[in-house]
């Protein structure tokens, strides 16, 4: 695919980075911009040299949300709202794992890698709900962030009042939701939305830090578990199914090369060397 409104590199070290990219447009989020960057993390998904993805915005900003000039277009357009955000064409990252995260945006949960977001500037929209859904959540001091929509006479929007109250609770949820202003990345912080808070300068760095870590040290077949462990065991909040299923999938890693090589690392106080992900057949 010819990528105009996104980007993306793969490093050696498996740290594969993703860019919103409509520097001169704050990064704003459009129906092509969607298309793109579906297409991507359905292929770093399907690369086994990628570890780990890495989402950002090109420039000063993540992405200041919808595209007015998209926004302006439902002000004097009666067609379905549903209807012309149809991705049903495109690509399905995260396909045939769980029937709840085959939808917009928490196909994310549906991803072998883990998925860090690097919030270096304005997050406004969508893109607070993009942001809702990656599994790690790093920002830059000062950054601006808020969900708009009340402002605009419309709802909470993409599984935002479902996904915060579950990453913030609800009296926080209640605040962002309900008011629309723009929170500080210091009072998100303080929320218990973001892993990390740094200077601007710094961010990029951190998160880098965290991306190799999650590439070189761990096993991959062990992190993709763990996620599908936790976003299935969110919906059916059951303990005991999860400490009872957990031990089946114990079992099955315990017979796997991966943790010989865990156990052997570990005794010899070396860094582990774990084999390439083996990809599952996706429809």
């Amino acid at each position: 695919m010819e990528l105009k409104v996104t980007k993306y590199r793969i490093d050696d070290d498996g740290v594969a980075t993703v860019w919103f990219h409509r520097p001169g447009r704050g990064n704003s989020w459009t129906n092509l911009m969607n298309t793109e960057y579906r297409w991507i993390m359905n292929t770093l998904d399907r690369d086994p040299k990628v570890r780990v993805v890495v989402v950002t915005g090109t420039g000063d900003q993540f992405c200041v949300g919808a595209d007015t000039k998209a926004l302006n277009f439902y002000t004097t357009n009666d067609r379905d709202y549903a209807d012309t955000v149809d991705q049903s064409h495109a690509a399905q990252p995260g396909a045939g794992v769980n029937d709840e995260f085959e939808t917009d945006l928490i196909w994310h949960w549906g991803l072998r890698v883990p998925v860090i977001a690097a919030i270096n500037g304005a997050c406004a929209g969508i893109a607070a709900a993009i942001v809702s859904f990656c599994d790690l959540r790093f920002a830059a001091e000062n950054v601006k962030f808020t969900t708009s929509t009340p402002r605009l006479g419309l709802p909470a929007e993409y599984g935002l009042s479902w996904i915060l109250p579950r990453i913030i609770g609800t009296t926080h949820s209640a605040d962002i939701l309900f008011t629309g202003r723009i929170v500080y990345s210091q009072e998100l912080d303080r929320m218990g939305f973001l892993n990390g808070l740094f200077p601007k300068d710094e961010l990029m760095d951190e998160v880098y830090k965290t991306a190799r870590m999650i590439a070189e040290q761990v096993s991959p077949a062990s992190v993709t578990s763990a996620k599908r462990q936790m976003y299935s065991e969110l919906l059916h909040l059951s303990p005991r199914s999860a400490i009872d299923g957990s031990k089946g999938i114990i079992d099955h890693f315990m017979r796997q090369p991966d943790f010989q090589e865990g156990i052997a690392a570990y005794n010899e106080r070396r860094a582990p060397r774990f084999a390439d992900p083996v990809l599952e057949p996706r429809p």
